[in-house]
């Protein structure tokens, strides 16, 4: 028999480093799921990826117990690491503040397929593309 969803719940968290402090704590705590139970098994999951922030989604059910899917990273966080910035431009696209290489975009396209809407690398590059340009990121051949 199907288990009753509750709530669904989306978190960015770093990887390997979820505690019951706030911000995990406040968002589930409410939901009378066990928190030290939850972080155990999402930084055992996300350990080889230290350093990145990951996107969580939680499913909670009506029996308190729940499942996680561990998304990729986001493509803004992949590019700002590419480029080696600390952030993107405060004015878009009319701002360049840093450059990474079509190499590195493709890269980034590769890693950000499965969660993106495109059914091929050129689709996703284009996509992540037109973030780094708006982030104030261009891109070289």
């Amino acid at each position: 028999m199907a288990k009753n969803v509750t709530k669904v719940v989306k978190l960015n968290i770093d990887a390997g480093k979820a505690t019951p402090a706030p911000p995990v704590g406040t968002v589930l705590g409410p939901a009378g799921i066990n928190l030290q139970e939850f972080c155990t098994k999402y930084n055992d999951a996300t350990r080889d990826r230290m350093g990145d922030i990951l996107p969580v989604e939680i499913t909670i059910y009506e029996d308190r117990t729940f499942d996680f899917v561990i998304k990729t990273p986001p493509a803004s966080f992949l590019i700002k690491k590419a480029a080696k910035a600390k952030k993107g431009s405060a004015k878009g696209s009319k701002e360049v503040v840093a450059t990474i290489t079509r190499e590195q975009l493709k890269e980034i396209a590769e890693t950000k397929l499965p969660d993106l809407n495109a059914y091929d690398v050129e689709s996703a590059m284009k996509i992540v593309e037109g973030t780094a340009t708006n982030m104030g990121v261009k891109v070289e051949d």
